[in-house]
């Protein structure tokens, strides 16, 4: 399913984007090596609940713009956010965020309190936890010669980075492996997943705002699952005793990409979050 249906100049840059329904405003971050692909069992299902779901893809990821000369970190893409926001007529927004979206998510909440109504991480980096030990190695083995890597073996190593993403490994196949692949299909894909992607693999962005979680007030929920290998479930359990308030959900027999392992038990969490009452 092709979730994203336009594109939105913002800040100068290209972002595809999908803005759709009415109701509270609603922004899904995806997460690496991803796309809002990761999305597309879950945000229609938000838009027919009453909500306006905004899903995009991160600049220099999917189908929007790399740019040669663009910062694309975590804390560049945190100020892109907001520039997004401005763009589409949004003051607050509820944020739904996964992987190095949850980073965005922490350092967006912290920086404009005031526009973000609630927060919920979904298998989020934080702390020190990444990158992960196996990206670790990729990056000290291959990050300096990424530009003489083939097609076949690029696809190779990025197949078995993402077949470590589901607690089911059959479900990593085929046609949706195919999907998460997809941008990458070319000299310019692989050059961008490594400049774009990789090289902003660093800690340092949720280190330095990791001793001022307890700032946030907004309803927050962390949900996880339990065998995700790259973020292992204590991170989960740290962020939801830093942040005062947190609900914490672990979802059995799923990993990293929950919303494949689990994409029901997905939409009934965020449905359950935006429409609980106010603390």
């Amino acid at each position: 399913m092709a979730l994203l249906t336009g594109n939105l100049i913002v800040d100068g840059v290209r972002l595809a984007y999908r803005d759709h329904g009415q109701g509270e405003p609603v922004v899904f971050i995806h997460g690496t090596p991803s796309h809002s692909y990761e999305w597309r069992d879950v945000v229609p299902h938000i838009e027919v609940a009453g909500f306006r779901a905004v899903t995009y893809d991160l600049l220099g990821y999917g189908l929007s713009e790399r740019p040669v000369d663009r910062d694309t970190s975590v804390a560049a893409q945190t100020d892109l956010l907001g520039h997004l926001l401005d763009e589409l007529g949004i003051g607050r927004a509820n944020i739904v965020a996964h992987d190095i979206g949850g980073a965005i998510g922490q350092r967006f909440a912290l920086a404009h309190p005031e526009r973000v109504r609630r927060l919920m991480m979904i298998d989020s980096v934080s702390y020190d936890s990444w990158p992960s030990s196996t990206w670790r190695k990729i990056i000290d083995e291959n990050l300096d010669d990424f530009m003489s890597m083939s097609q076949d073996a690029f696809n190779d190593l990025l197949s078995r980075q993402l077949e470590m993403t589901v607690a089911d490994e059959s479900l990593m196949t085929a046609e949706l492996l195919q999907a998460y692949l997809a941008p990458h299909q070319s000299p310019l894909g692989r050059v961008s997943f490594f400049e774009h992607q990789v090289r902003h693999y660093d800690a340092k962005y949720t280190e330095e705002i990791s001793d001022r979680l307890g700032r946030l007030t907004m309803p927050v929920r962390i949900m996880w699952g339990e065998r995700d290998q790259w973020q292992p479930l204590e991170y989960a359990k740290r962020l939801s005793s830093h942040i005062p308030g947190a609900d914490l959900v672990v979802v059995p027999e799923a990993g990293h990409f929950l919303m494949e392992d689990a994409p029901e038990r997905v939409v009934r969490e965020i449905d359950d979050f935006l429409t609980a009452p106010p603390q």
